[in-house]
């Protein structure tokens, strides 16, 4: 399932996903498993960000435990992480990601700057504009800006099934208006916003999409591993989210024990102008 955040429980709030800290800090609550059981990145995402950008220093904003850093690594990259969560930052570094702890709009890059700022999974967790014009005020001439998300879906019979079991545990999630007929594009709305916030900042050439499809097939137990680790399920009562793991168990059970996921991975990228305004003029 996509790992959108999930909707603010007062139903008449506007609250964007960035002002949602709670949700954004719940994720280091299970770091170990988070860092086990979350997917990876298509190589050919890694790879095209890389020739992509002017250089291998690369800035990973939101990196949590590192899975997208060790992928930038391994493809000949210095990566410098930041994170929120202090505990996601500890797996990382013992992962071998240098990481400094601070919301990003906060973080202070004291001078240094980078041939790349990516963000896996997480820029929904940032102010668009903000991040962007920070983004810019780190880069150098040139440099790429690359905000990415992993958007998973099961196939149709086995999507029908969980959003059955979501609509009877947590009638009120996110989950339970997944169907069928979800969208194929489900990070769309957060793509469109990232692109937003990158015009806004006013230092980027016009913005791309990319998107990259493959799938993925999980046991029953990998699944159930890595459900816990989604925005949704973070916080959820103990209680509920045994609740959701033995009826989503039951029903891969029943499919014959694994779960095939199809899975796009939706980019947003854009390249720091040779003519961008001096960083104390940008968008702040």
């Amino acid at each position: 399932m996509p790992t959108l955040p999930p909707p603010d429980p007062a139903p008449h709030s506007e609250r964007a996903p960035h002002q949602l800290r709670e949700t954004a800090e719940s994720f280091g609550s299970d770091a170990e498993r988070y860092d086990r059981a979350r997917p990876r990145y298509p190589q050919a995402l890694i790879d095209r960000i890389v020739a992509a950008g002017p250089g291998p220093d690369v800035l990973d904003v939101g990196c949590g435990t590192g899975i997208a850093a060790r992928q930038f690594q391994a493809a000949g990259c210095r990566v410098l992480g930041v994170d929120v969560d202090a505990r996601m930052a500890e797996l990382a570094r013992q992962h071998g990601t240098d990481v400094e702890v601070a919301s990003f709009e906060a973080w202070d890059p004291a001078g240094r700057t980078f041939d790349a700022v990516v963000s896996a999974q997480a820029w929904h967790w940032v102010d668009p504009v903000a991040g962007a014009a920070k983004a810019a005020r780190t880069l150098r001439p040139r440099g790429l800006l690359a905000l990415f998300w992993n958007a998973g879906r099961p196939v149709p019979d086995m999507a029908e099934a969980f959003a059955e079991i979501y609509r009877r545990v947590l009638p009120d999630s996110l989950f339970a208006r997944l169907s069928v007929a979800q969208t194929a594009d489900p990070y769309g709305p957060l793509c469109v916003k990232a692109a937003d916030g990158i015009r806004k900042a006013g230092a980027f050439t016009a913005s791309e999409r990319w998107r990259f499809d493959w799938e993925h097939t999980y046991t029953r137990d990998e699944w159930l591993d890595q459900l816990p680790t989604q925005g949704a399920f973070t916080r959820l009562p103990r209680a509920e989210l045994e609740e959701v793991l033995s009826g989503v168990g039951a029903a891969i059970d029943a499919a014959g024990g694994s779960l095939r996921m199809h899975y796009a991975t939706v980019a947003v990228t854009a390249k720091r102008t040779d003519t961008a305004c001096s960083p104390d003029r940008l968008i702040v």
